[in-house]
């Protein structure tokens, strides 16, 4: 039998984070607290729900890299932030990574002859 729970006297500050955390991962407010509730009893090696957990709601990994558990939804800017972290330099045009391989494959001479396809 479900049970219906309401915490009282929330700070604004802690219900504005929540409201917008619930808008970043296209929840309601009532989805996202059942799935930080969820997050909190599952085992955090597999993910696995607690017992009675819904299955509607989605879930996310409650720390990065722990095996077993699916990652945290992020928006394209943090995605981008992320990248350019790891990657402050950023990385090599994917057109010279190609050129590279295809002239150690074929060598340099067949590359420049401009034709295209496996040499005869």
């Amino acid at each position: 039998m479900a049970i219906n729970l309401s915490i009282k006297n929330v700070p604004d500050a802690v219900a504005d984070a929540l409201r917008a955390r619930a808008e970043q991962n296209h929840r309601s407010l009532q989805g996202e607290l059942m799935a930080i509730l969820e997050r909190s009893v599952s085992d955090p090696m597999t993910g696995t729900p607690a017992v009675g957990a819904r299955a509607d709601v989605a879930r996310t990994a409650p720390a990065q890299n722990t095996p077993g558990v699916a990652a945290a939804k992020l928006s394209i800017d943090e995605v981008a932030a992320r990248a350019t972290k790891l990657f402050p330099k950023g990385t090599p045009n994917s057109a010279d990574f190609i050129r590279a391989m295809r002239d150690g494959r074929y060598g340099e001479e067949w590359a420049k002859s401009g034709r295209h396809g496996a040499p005869d």
